[in-house]
């Protein structure tokens, strides 16, 4: 189960967040159960693919120094360790990213909260490489979509305290609204990061932040980040 406040994973029968002290008595939601807050996917999502990487690209650069470095420990850690620390490291992206949004003070160590959420995000990006390789044998075509199907699925365990499965259905739920303008979006953003490889591959630490702040973007405006998760940040 998470602590309800500050996503601290604990066991089940902890009555206070060793991290933040806050009470699990009420509240707390269980791995692989009901969130603690009910959501209900939007009637209708317009994706703005070209303004969400222009307003990624701008928080990246009006913060570049921590960005880069962000990025720059992102693509170490994934190389050495691949399945095991990318997701933790993608939640740690959007955490930061979310502080950036609400206007919080955000810093490097905000990378490593993402390890607060380790075994959902874990299972979600193992489970979610799966997807994709089966799609792309497929063709590469249904390897795209699926990889669009759950790019929101990180956000959706760290701002609604979901596990692995119900934040890849959620993340599901929003872009089946419209399949082919979110494979757009993430053909862009892949686009952008071919841009930042040809830039010496230094243009990458630049390029990979801009898409997840991107992504960050796109789901403040589709879904919302929940309260409890602005008061924890």
């Amino acid at each position: 189960m998470f602590c309800h406040k500050c996503g601290t994973q604990v066991s089940p029968d902890v009555q206070f967040c060793p991290t933040c002290g806050t009470s699990l008595a009420v509240g707390a939601s269980s791995l692989g159960g009901a969130p603690a807050v009910a959501w209900t996917p939007p009637p209708m999502v317009e994706v703005h693919a070209g303004r969400w990487i222009s307003e990624g690209w701008a928080l990246v650069t009006a913060d570049l120094g921590n960005y880069v470095l962000l990025a720059l420990i992102f693509l170490v850690l994934s190389s050495a360790v691949p399945v095991i620390l990318q997701g933790p490291i993608i939640a740690g992206l959007h955490i930061f990213t979310m502080k950036k949004l609400m206007g919080r003070r955000a810093e490097f160590a905000d990378l490593f909260t993402g390890f607060n959420y380790f075994v959902p995000t874990l299972v979600a990006s193992i489970v979610i490489g799966l997807f994709v390789f089966a799609g792309t044998l497929l063709c590469v075509i249904p390897g795209l979509v699926v990889a669009a199907m759950y790019k929101f699925t990180y956000l959706f365990i760290v701002d609604k305290r979901m596990d692995f499965w119900p934040a890849m259905q959620a993340s599901h739920a929003v872009v089946k609204r419209d399949y082919a303008g979110f494979t757009l979006f993430l053909i862009l953003m892949a686009l952008v990061n071919v841009l930042g490889a040809l830039c010496c591959i230094v243009g990458l630490l630049v390029s990979v932040p801009v898409t997840f702040a991107a992504i960050t973007v796109a789901y403040k405006e589709i879904v919302g980040f929940e309260q409890r998760t602005v008061d924890a940040l």
